[in-house]
């Protein structure tokens, strides 16, 4: 189907089986691409524009010279899209619990001395500004 090593064209069928998507559910444009490439991307519609129906997601690619490998290109990059999404939700809890086991580990004895230490030198550099006391 696409221009590319049988394994990576296997691999992209298995990541697109694993996400639930279909071929049928992808809408595909072909456009002229824009800069280098000469004459073939003023003259041939190299630029593959997917669209991905149930999510709206929405990748253009104009990588290569070629059709058939931006054809490629677009899916995979459609691909990481939806998984960037699913595990965008993943993601934001799995931060926020790590977030909140920091706040409540306990500072080693070394952090404690260095917190205890900036805390005597504040106290020393404020009582080095009293005034001094008046003595009967």
């Amino acid at each position: 189907m696409f221009p590319v090593s049988p394994e990576k064209a296997r691999v992209l069928a298995e990541t697109m089986r694993r996400l639930g998507v279909r071929e049928d559910d992808l809408d595909e444009q072909f456009v002229r691409s824009g800069g280098a490439g000469g004459q073939n991307v003023n003259k041939v519609s190299t630029c593959v524009v997917l669209r991905h129906r149930p999510s709206g997601i929405v990748v253009r690619c104009q990588r290569e010279r070629s059709q058939a490998l931006n054809r490629f290109f677009a899916r995979r990059l459609l691909l990481e899209k939806l998984e960037a999404r699913e595990r965008g939700v993943a993601e934001t809890a799995a931060r926020e619990r790590a977030r909140i086991r920091r706040q409540k580990r306990r500072r080693s004895r070394r952090a404690k001395e260095k917190v205890l230490a900036g805390k005597r030198a504040v106290s020393e550099k404020k009582a080095a500004r009293r005034s001094p006391a008046i003595e009967e």
